[in-house]
């Protein structure tokens, strides 16, 4: 009896200090949903942490939705949950005026979601659990993780992914035409009523007209991988060919009859991206 108490008291311990070990040795999973500072008010943000060993700071991913879209997109949360079965981190939030995050699409601009994109990286760069980071955006979100790499450069960004990266929204403002809205780009008005509903503000086009996207995005030299489908009708797929041309280490993944969101096959395009993240990453 006795030596079945002192088993079960063993056994017991064995457990208990196996549970200490585990937990000392590795960062739990975990997804925490946050608000972060960013240019002018608060991002609303969703971090989520892998499993992984205590051995150096995890890398991360931060993750920049579209136009007149959110955090929570089908494409960026499909690679979050891919990214951290992988052992990789991720960081996505709403720009200014999306989604729960404060401010109002009618004040949106390009430049003021690249100095949010920053804050964010900021946010990241001084945590002690984050190493390495990467930048990833779709289609507006990829213009701006461009022009983020391209002020920041690759000491600080070790990989840059976009997927579909809408640098065509200068030209259409030149046009004076933005989601099949037409305007006088030349005197703007107050704002533009777009048929999906937002209304898009005269400092969007104000700022959009002489935006220097590929002039800022090619200040960055570091690795990068461009993603993008031949039958988008939204974004040429020259956009990224574009990118490809002026990035040297960048690849490029052109997928035949693609659309802008990859709705024939997301998968792919999400694997293709983690794939490449996971080369440069770990």
């Amino acid at each position: 009896m006795i030596f079945e108490e002192r088993k079960m008291i063993m056994t017991k311990l064995t457990v208990v200090l196996f549970i200490g070990l585990f937990a000392a040795g590795t960062i739990q999973a975990k997804t925490e949903k946050m608000m972060i500072q960013g240019s002018v008010g608060n991002l609303s943000t969703i971090v989520e942490t892998p499993d992984v060993e205590k051995k150096g700071k995890c890398p991360v991913v931060i993750l920049m939705h579209g136009f007149n879209d959110n955090k929570n997109s089908s494409l960026l949360v499909v690679i979050a949950d891919k990214l951290k079965n992988q052992g990789i981190a991720s960081v996505r939030f709403d720009f200014d005026g999306h989604g729960e995050s404060d401010g109002a699409f009618q004040n949106m601009t390009v430049p003021r979601e690249v100095d949010d994109a920053v804050k964010v990286y900021e946010y990241v760069s001084h945590s002690k659990r984050f190493g390495r980071v990467a930048l990833l955006g779709h289609s507006q979100g990829g213009v701006v993780a461009s022009m983020t790499a391209g002020r920041l450069g690759k000491k600080c960004i070790s990989d840059v992914i976009l997927l579909a990266p809408a640098a065509i929204l200068r030209e259409d403002v030149i046009r004076g035409n933005t989601m099949g809205v037409a305007y006088d780009p030349l005197n703007p008005p107050e704002f533009v009523q777009l048929y999906n509903g937002p209304k898009l503000g005269r400092e969007f086009i104000r700022t959009a007209f002489n935006l220097p996207i590929y002039e800022t995005a090619s200040k960055y030299k570091g690795a990068a991988c461009l993603i993008h489908g031949t039958g988008d009708r939204v974004v040429p797929y020259t956009c990224s060919i574009h990118y490809h041309e002026i990035w040297k280490k960048s690849k490029l993944y052109l997928l035949d009859g693609f659309d802008h969101g990859f709705s024939q096959n997301m998968e792919r395009a999400a694997n293709l991206a983690v794939t490449d993240l996971v080369q440069k990453l770990l």
